[in-house]
């Protein structure tokens, strides 16, 4: 078993991170953390669990530590859920003390010699690290991408092969994703957001990252373009997006596409059934009703349409968050980093 541990483990991704790594078969969760003032109790005394799972009691008895080096420095693999001005240090600090981070934060993604991974879309770039051990560092960080960017380059990855360079979307988002206190009540009830704070940039660079070609040690970026525009609606729990994609084939030969595309691995035990999976009802996809599929790991797309324009949707704290980094971690104990 591999040790592993959590970087801020009470907030809505720390605690989706738990739910997924209590009795996982590869993983034994080891090590949480939080704020100093939660230091040294039980995790079942101080968390307030919030998701709509049963809390894993076998979870509840450890030890809640500071969340420093010294905490995690015997484990094998840390799962980082903090804010990207804390993320960047502590991980910084844990990957030379030799410890492999998978981070859910924003903080080194877009750095030259840190992999954005998406499993499904690129596995190779899971090369840089070794680009990391050659320059010094003894652990490493990969990193996986913002929420609705997985949802994005997930639905794009089966269109790969007919080529696009402009890529449009309008999303509307979960509150779930900016925490359980991200969005006051009177803010976001009976109301639409225009605006989520760093959301369209990390749009606009991250799926050009992901599904870019990792030649020797750099990254080439896609040659496409992506203008996004986001907003925060009233919904729980999944991104919705809007698709609009420069490409002129088919619509039964597109659709086509999302029916047959598969993983190009299999046997993670994360890793659903379908990645990504086409619905045919007009009306869908929705989030209460299908954010959930494939355990909440699957990006579901629908009402393709000559355009050429699609709806995608996906749960964010699990396929956009935790759930992405921990199947990352699966990648990266298959292909034998730790």
């Amino acid at each position: 078993m591999i040790n592993v541990g959590i970087l801020g483990a009470t907030g809505a991704v720390g605690q989706r991170f738990v739910q997924m790594l209590a009795g996982h078969p590869w993983f034994s969760l080891q090590v949480l953390t939080a704020s100093e003032r939660s230091a040294g109790k039980r995790y079942a005394d101080i968390v307030n669990w919030r998701l709509d799972v049963p809390f894993p009691e076998e979870i509840g008895d450890l030890t809640v530590s500071p969340t420093t080096v010294d905490a995690v420095k015997e484990c094998d693999l840390v799962f980082s859920a903090l804010p990207a001005d804390v993320a960047r240090g502590i991980e910084e600090e844990a990957a030379a003390a030799g410890v492999g981070v998978c981070s859910n934060a924003s903080s080194h993604r877009m750095d030259p010699d840190v992999p954005l991974v998406i499993p499904e879309v690129n596995p190779d770039h899971l090369g840089l690290i070794d680009l990391q051990h050659e320059r010094g560092r003894d652990g490493f960080i990969v990193t996986n991408p913002n929420c609705s960017t997985i949802m994005l380059t997930l639905a794009l990855e089966p269109l790969r092969t007919f080529g696009f360079s402009s890529v449009q979307v309008a999303t509307l988002q979960a509150i779930s994703g900016a925490g359980f206190r991200g969005v006051a009540g009177m803010e976001i009830y009976d109301n639409v957001v225009p605006y989520i704070g760093g959301e369209e940039e990390k749009m606009a660079t991250e799926p050009r990252k992901i599904m870019g070609s990792l030649n020797g040690s750099e990254i080439e970026p896609a040659p496409f373009t992506v203008s996004a525009c986001c907003n925060r609606v009233p919904v729980i729990d999944g991104h919705t997006l809007s698709v609009w994609v420069d490409i002129d084939r088919p619509i039964d030969e597109v659709k086509e596409a999302f029916r047959s595309y598969a993983a190009p691995f299999s046997g993670l035990p994360t890793q659903p059934e379908r990645s990504v999976e086409y619905l045919e009802q007009p009306d869908r996809p929705q989030p209460r009703l299908d954010r959930n599929r494939g355990n909440g790991m699957t990006v579901s797309v629908g009402r393709l349409r000559e355009g050429l324009r699609f709806t995608a949707l996906g749960h964010n704290t699990i396929r956009g968050a935790a759930g992405a980094s921990v199947l990352n971690a699966e990648l990266i104990y298959k292909k034998k980093y730790l």
